[in-house]
């Protein structure tokens, strides 16, 4: 986050706190393509439920990143229509972009 260097008056959401709403999630998942490309694999919690054994359905992932927080991919940054998903390098570069020529 600190890489972006966000304009001010930008709100933050700590999804810790308060879990991304059916809404949003769906709202993003059009504009990503799949929920299973806003899911995190990488969360503990895949490898100890066992989901990394399962096929997942889309219907499966949006299921468990409403139920839990650690299944969003994170950050994700959402700017008027531009949405960022992850950490990834080209995520972050996209986002840093962006944002610099906003300036």
């Amino acid at each position: 986050m600190k890489a972006l260097d966000l304009p001010k008056g930008v709100e933050l959401i700590d999804i810790k706190q308060t879990n991304i709403d059916a809404a949003t999630l769906d709202w993003l998942k059009e504009k990503v393509g799949s929920y299973e490309g806003m899911f995190s694999k990488r969360a503990m919690k895949f490898r100890s439920m066992g989901l990394h054994e399962m096929n997942l359905t889309e219907a499966d992932y949006r299921k468990y990143m409403l139920e839990e927080y650690t299944f969003l991919k994170r950050p994700f940054v959402i700017y008027d229509d531009h949405i960022w998903i992850g950490n990834a390098k080209k995520e972050v570069e996209s986002a840093s972009a962006f944002f610099a020529n906003l300036k």
